[in-house]
Parts: C-alpha cells; structure tokens; sequence
C-alpha cells in the first residue's frame, strides 16, 4: 500500500498499487488549456503531478500495462518545472519568499540563471523562456499546492494581503510566459477569487467541480471492488464481518465525496489505503490535521452549526470561489472536504451540502467541542462521547442525565453566558457525536422529536424543555400526544421515553423523568 508515496516513479518501480488515472492524464494532455485543480488534503494531487511529470518526461516504460500506453505513439519528452509549495511553513513574507526561491534555484542549476533577473517574477520567466530557448520545446508547469501560503495566512489579514501581492506578480507570470509554455497545471484546496491566478491569468480552466474529471483524485466504489477485493475478502475476516459487511463499513466511513452535481462518489484514497494496512477500521484522514482555520472561521462567523444536519444550500457563483473577508464560512468548508454535493437544484442553480462521510462527521464535531465547552482545555482527559453511550446501552438513564448535568455544569461561567442557540448547538454535538455508536435521529413520522437514539436493544426519546416554557411532564406528554415512539411500537425494541428541564439561571440540565415500555 502506497501511503505516502507522492513519487510515481517510486510506486511503479516498488511494486504498489495503483489505480489507473492515466486516461484522464491523456485527456488532459491533449489540450492547450492551462488548468486548475482543486481537491482536499491527502486526496492524491501531489501523485498526480508527479505522474504527469513522468509522462511529460517521456518514461514510458512507468506505463506498461496502464491505459496511457494504449493511447500514446510518441512519448515525446518536455522540460519540466515541478514547483512544491509545500516544503515551508509560511509565517512571514520572508518565508514565502524563501520557500518560492528555493524552488526556483532548483530550476536554475538545471537550466541556468540571468543575474539581471533579481525578482521571483523576473526569475521565472527568465526560466521558462531561457529554457525554451535551449531546448526550443515549450515549457510545462506543475504547481503543487499554489494556495497553501494563503491558507496559512487567514487568520492573519496583513500577511494575508501581503501573500497575495507576493503572489499575483510570481503566477502572473504564466499568462506573459504563454508563448513558451507547453501545459500548465495549478493544484491546491482553495480557488482565491482575488489573486492573480483567478483574476488575470483568465484563460485558466478550473475542472475541480468538471463532470470529466470528476474522478481524476480519490477512488470510485467501482474502483475499490476491482483493485481491492482480495483486501476486502481480509478485512472482512479479521474483523469478523461478510465481504458485503465490510465494503457496507468502508462506505459509510470513507466514501461520499461528490464533485460536481449527479457526480459518482468518491472514497478518499488516504484512508482507504490505511484500513488495508491495518486492517482496522479508524478515522485516519481526520487525524493527519486540525482544520484550526475553519474552527476559527465558524466561530467568528457564529455559524449555527445545526445546520450541517438539514444541509446548507449555496448557489454556484459561490461554491468554488472563497473570497478573503466573507463572512460564509461555506466556500471553504467544501472546498477543504468537509462538507460535499448532496443535491443540485437546477432550476435554482443551488447546491445542498453536507458531511460526506461518518469520518468526517465525526472528526469535524469532535473537533468543533472545545470552541462551545473549553472541555480538552479543562479536563486533562478530554471529552468521552462513550460514557455517555455506555450509560444508555446499559440503560442507566440516571446515570446518563446525572453525566449530562455535570457537563453542562462544568463548562466555565463566561462560555456559559451564551444564547439558547448555543445550548442548542452544545446538545447537537453531544448527540451527535453519539452517532459513532448509535443511531441518532431528530425525526419521527408523526413528528419532530428533540433527539432519538437507538442502540442495539433500546430506543430512548428525548425531549427538552426550557424552564419557564415547559415542564418534564409536558415534555412526556408530548412524547405521547406527538407519537414520537409509533414508528418503533410493532418491533422488539425496548422504548424509553425521557424529558428534561433545562434552567437558564443555573445553565444546566435542573429535572427529568422517564418511563420505559417494552413492545409486545
């Protein structure tokens, strides 16, 4: 299993798998249009690069046996200009600019160097017509993570500002270079409305959210079954689970990414790769990194984070295109693969979004806790969603609203002078989160329940009140007057209703009641 492994020439010749993309590389090719391409973190665009780098290097025998090969006669071989913005940690203007010169004097010792030329523009397209000049065949350009400065840098606005300046010159430079320039492709996360990539270098072609290359990262379900069945048949057995188990799991956790509307969905490569290594089933993609950046941009947006469960809509002119300032933090969550393409309406041109898998589900709350409780930085040990599940799996409803009561308690005075939404987010998450071990729903037939979790043997009901609007039996009443629990009354689970008083003045859980049924 390649993980890690950016380098294709390393995974063709250390005998890894490798699903074939290279058809699409082809199509690519074959055009004169410089792109961009963007897809979240560890979703296979550094590979890409590098394999379109070999086959611009003309090392036709990397294919033998690949689509590509069926489809080139002349493997012709370019120069090519691999530039890596990911090698630094961009804090400052003299890290970008050091991170962007390192790349270029690695350019220079191959292709040589104007001392007339003292700027990072100047110096690049010094380079690229001075090397189409030696070689007299045009130049290609791999950029891999063009926007990773920025993203770094959003939380900063006058550094933010600084990188775009920095920036607009040093990629403008491929529209006045495109005389010289035989393919160019641009990766990143982000598509930033305001540098120079997307503003004056107007020919460039976006195909992040393009039906045709909707599969050029990441692994379709189709591609799973036929690269991977024998790791399918083992995962199966080692976890103690039928094949069409196992492949049921690996599409609940991993899959569910759709780049563009009525796109197939796509399973994400790293985390795909790690559970055949292990042959475990963990959430990997999500603990390679904190999205810090969008926890900051929720929290300052005061984003109603209930909305991730009924999805939130946004139109096409704003999916793609995060502009620095914007308030919405939707752009960005999309784009950095949080949240996905669940529905298209054409006629509205809108998109609905929302999480693609239980991954990132669940790595995402869990991560969005400390911004409304403080928890992990409170309490050493950090906040366990499975006590609390195990309180209701061994139906101890006592227990659960005693542990309930003292969360909500502990959280510090200041965090806790919020608005009913913040409570209301802080139980979302909660529950939520409980969804890794049971099912959790909002909705009944005959009505709206305030939480229903179902665990293996037990459906428990919940319903909340605010002291002051409501009483715990009310809250029960309405279990009963709703028909919260007629969708499970004919099968063999027990049922338990529960309500619950939530007292403002003492920002806890103050009483609750409950009643248990079994069906006949």
């Amino acid at each position: 299993m390649p993980i890690g492994v950016q380098d294709f020439e390393k995974l063709r010749t250390k005998d890894c798998v490798y699903i074939d993309k290279t058809a699409y590389i082809y199509q690519m090719t074959q055009e004169v249009s410089p792109y961009f391409l963007g897809r979240p973190r560890r979703f296979g665009k550094s590979l890409l690069l590098s394999t379109i780098k070999a086959y611009f290097l003309g090392k036709e025998e990397l294919f033998e046996g690949l689509a590509i090969a069926n489809l080139e006669a002349d493997w012709l071989e370019y120069p090519v200009f691999h530039i890596d913005l990911n090698i630094a940690k961009y804090d400052s203007l003299e890290a970008l600019q050091s991170g962007l010169d390192a790349n270029l004097r690695y350019l220079e010792d191959q292709w040589g160097q104007n001392t007339k030329d003292n700027t990072i523009s100047t110096r690049f397209y010094g380079l690229i017509r001075r090397t189409y000049e030696k070689t007299g065949k045009k130049v290609v350009v791999l950029i891999d993570e063009y926007d990773r400065p920025l993203v770094q840098a959003l939380d900063n606005e006058a550094l933010l500002k600084t990188f775009r300046s920095e920036l607009k010159a040093f990629y403008g430079v491929l529209k006045t270079a495109d005389p010289y320039l035989r393919f160019v492709l641009l990766t990143g996360v982000t598509k930033f409305s305001k540098v120079s990539v997307f503003s004056d270098l107007n020919q460039l072609r976006d195909i992040s959210m393009s039906k045709a290359y909707s599969e050029i990262c990441g692994i379709s379900e189709a591609e799973l079954i036929a690269n991977f069945d024998p790791e399918l048949h083992i995962l199966a057995v080692q976890n103690q689970m039928t094949y069409e188990e196992a492949l049921l799991e690996m599409r609940k956790r991993f899959n569910g990414y759709h780049f563009c509307e009525n796109g197939t969905g796509i399973y994400n490569p790293f985390s795909v790769l790690n559970t055949f290594a292990d042959n475990q089933f963990k959430y990997y993609w999500f603990q390679t990194g904190t999205p810090t950046f969008l926890v900051n941009l929720l929290k300052n947006a005061d984003f109603d984070i209930r909305a991730f469960d009924t999805g939130i809509t946004i139109n096409s002119r704003s999916i793609d295109d995060y502009r620095t300032g914007n308030s919405d933090p939707t752009p960005l969550l999309y784009q950095s693969g949080y949240l996905t393409i669940k529905n298209y309406d054409r006629e509205l041109d809108e998109y609905t979004l929302g999480f693609p898998n239980e991954e990132v589900e669940y790595g995402f709350l869990e991560e969005l806790l400390p911004l409304y409780t403080h928890k992990q930085e409170t309490d050493p040990q950090g906040f366990s969603i499975q006590k609390f599940y195990k309180d209701l799996r061994d139906r101890d409803v006592d227990g659960f609203m005693a542990r309930l009561r003292a969360f909500f308690a502990d959280i510090p005075y200041e965090l806790n002078d919020k608005t009913e939404r913040h409570y209301q987010a802080l139980f979302y998450i909660t529950f939520r989160l409980m969804g890794q071990f049971a099912q959790v729903e909002v909705r009944s037939a005959k009505g709206r329940a305030d939480i229903i979790v179902t665990t293996k043997d037990t459906i428990y009901v919940f319903e909340f009140k605010l002291a002051g609007n409501g009483t715990v039996e009310e809250a029960l009443k309405q279990i009963d007057e709703k028909g919260y629990l007629i969708p499970y009354s004919a099968g063999k689970l027990k049922l338990v209703k529960v309500g619950a008083e939530f007292d403002p003045a003492e920002r806890t859980i103050s009483r609750w009641k409950f009643e248990k049924t079994d069906n006949p």
